[in-house]
């Protein structure tokens, strides 16, 4: 499974998964519990994504395991450090041939932020 967090995608692919997680052992884990996780993981590390891809990749599985249909998570932090409240998170579900876009584009280099708002996103309205 591909799963777009922010502007990097990570192949969520279980047999290759370092450190496998046992969806039964998350299934008391509410959606927005996970949220809350994302917004202050992304608090300590505005880019999560890029600095610490293992831990994100783990955030992305179990964003995964709680909600089968998302595909996509953006958290948003104003500043290093700040509160997880002032983190912005969303969800998406983006189709086949948009994820494989944009797999496509990550692995040749051409997937930067900009890019993935405007194909996902839309924060940045022209």
């Amino acid at each position: 499974m591909l799963f777009l967090l922010n502007d990097r995608i990570f192949d969520l692919d279980l047999r290759r998964f370092e450190s496998p997680l046992d969806p039964a052992r998350f299934k008391a884990l509410s959606l927005p519990f996970v949220m809350k996780l994302g917004q202050e993981a992304f608090a300590d590390v505005p880019l999560l994504h890029r600095d610490d891809p293992e831990r994100a990749r783990r955030l992305a599985m179990l964003i995964a395991i709680k909600a089968p249909e998302v595909n996509a998570a953006l958290f948003v932090s104003p500043a290093k450090n700040c509160r997880p409240d002032e983190v912005t998170g969303r969800f998406a579900s983006l189709s086949l041939e948009v994820i494989a876009s944009l797999y496509r584009r990550d692995k040749e280099g051409g997937l930067d932020l900009l890019t993935a708002d405007r194909e996902v996103w839309r924060r940045m309205a022209a």
